[in-house]
């Protein structure tokens, strides 16, 4: 703890159990009160720059480098964009229904990740428990069958992904207008074997998630909750569809903001903030203004803001769930687990629908119409919606790249819950490891890809400083 301008200062850093780099500041009044907290995210990423003047049939390779977690997800955001591009959007049944494979291994493969290996140590020991042992080394020594279950479930999801992408990670499966492979048989029985084991390790996870929501569910009220809008991708009837649908918002009491908005108009209804102390932007809806528009997404939104969920085993938990607030939407942040392992199961159910589908062995792969300069694509990436927008000239050549991430979108709410903990635990009390863990338990719960989310406006500027042997600043040159 340093003193920063007559206040104390706190830094959580890293924050850890979570996919990038990222840190917390707390600012302590003379009496101790939290006067200011921000969640800053330290890394910056280039893509929106590095891509521009590449041709278009290469960003959705090259864009999924931003991430090793989750380059599925903007793997498939991109090749929807270049679908627009060639005109290629209408898929053959082949090509849809292998890419919406890929998607559900991939969101098995993550939820499966992030709640076995990163945030199932506080839920499984508490958050005050010894760091020594509150990590996912804890969890194989004392819950070895837990820790075995998460690692199979997760290898499931990645084969699913080379099966579909040809490799586990940074995959080549989805091209603009299609796919270049199809399923064959033996790639088919292969998953088949395994599916019922995962099915019933996917219900097993499901439970645990659920208990542990209920079991604290008055105390978990006031951790780092907070009522907001909900945002996702919905299907025209109203369900669930975590890789195609329109645009639905809603408020904290599941009013309707906007629906059924065509996804290619996103900026006519979303607007970025750019804030002098982040890398990462703050989304908000053009309509109620940066204020109050800001929204939450994810597994947590997706359940809120869906009419039902198609597939019957997710739709019962989908009511569980729904139940705890009455029908109307749940703002409680922990509840975001919960929401998770409804769409681990709802994944898993998918998988098992579309691995009987013939359509799959089929040989029409890919579809072209009507060249256009602008395309948009978006996914419910497992952390959020994910958009993807690029502009291509007529020597196909990219003009601009536009990408609100996942975590981006949940910029704002993740700062409210860090400030709600921060004023809870650590305002007028004697600072302890368990109580800063509170403040990175609740940012777990939106399990943010920090590496995905930042980039920055304007121009970064290249800073030089030379030091002398006594570490005393000789000299200093900035270029903007």
């Amino acid at each position: 703890m340093v003193a920063t301008n007559g206040y104390k200062r706190i830094v959580i850093e890293p924050v850890t159990r979570v996919e990038g780099h990222g840190k917390v500041t707390i600012l302590l009044d003379e009496a101790g009160k939290v006067h200011q907290t921000r969640l800053h995210i330290v890394e910056f990423r280039g893509f929106e720059r590095f891509i521009l003047g590449r041709p278009f049939w290469e960003v959705p390779v090259l864009v999924q480098r931003l991430c090793g977690i989750c380059p599925v997800s903007h793997h498939l955001a991109a090749a929807k964009a270049m679908d627009w591009i060639v005109g290629g959007e209408k898929l053959t049944p082949t090509a849809e229904k292998m890419r919406r494979l890929m998607h559900y291994g991939q969101t098995l493969q993550s939820h499966a990740l992030h709640f076995f290996h990163l945030c199932s140590p506080d839920l499984l020991f508490g958050f005050d428990a010894d760091p020594a042992i509150r990590n996912v080394i804890g969890v194989a020594g004392k819950y070895p069958d837990l820790a075995v279950q998460g690692v199979m479930l997760r290898k499931y999801g990645q084969e699913i992904i080379k099966a579909t992408a040809g490799k586990k990670i940074h995959g080549t499966g989805a091209i603009p207008g299609g796919i270049n492979k199809n399923l064959s048989i033996q790639e088919r029985d292969f998953f088949l074997k395994d599916l019922e084991q995962m099915m019933s390790w996917a219900r097993s996870a499901l439970k645990i998630a659920k208990d542990y929501t209920l079991e604290h569910v008055d105390e978990l009220k006031g951790f780092g909750s907070f009522l907001s809008n909900h945002l996702s991708l919905v299907r025209k009837d109203g369900a669930m569809d975590l890789y195609h649908g329109n645009l639905r918002a809603i408020t904290a009491d599941g009013r309707k903001i906007f629906d059924q908005v065509d996804y290619q108009s996103y900026l006519d209804y979303i607007r970025e903030e750019v804030r002098s102390w982040s890398y990462m932007k703050f989304p908000f809806i053009k309509s109620i203004g940066p204020e109050s528009g800001w929204y939450r997404v994810g597994p947590l939104a997706r359940v809120n803001t869906c009419d039902f969920i198609d597939s019957p085993e997710a739709e019962a938990a989908r009511k569980e769930f729904m139940a705890v607030t009455n029908g109307k939407p749940n703002n409680i942040s922990m509840a975001y687990h919960w929401a998770r392992m409804i769409e681990l199961l709802h994944s898993m159910e998918m998988i098992a629908g579309l691995l009987h589908d013939r359509d799959l062995q089929g040989k029409d792969l890919v579809v072209k119409g009507k060249r256009r300069g602008e395309g948009v694509g978006l996914v419910e990436a497992p952390r959020g919606t994910l958009f993807h927008h690029y502009k291509v000239d007529e020597n196909d050549q990219v003009t601009m790249a536009n990408l609100i991430v996942s975590t981006t979108n949940n910029n704002e709410p993740m700062n409210r819950a860090v400030r709600g903990v921060a004023d809870e635990f650590i305002s007028g009390r004697q600072i302890r490891e368990g109580l800063l863990n509170r403040v990175e338990v609740v940012i777990r719960a939106y399990d943010p890809c920090l590496s995905c989310a930042t980039h920055a406006m304007g121009r970064m500027p290249l800073v030089v400083e030379l030091y002398d042997h006594a570490g005393q600043l000789v000299d200093r040159r900035s270029r903007e």
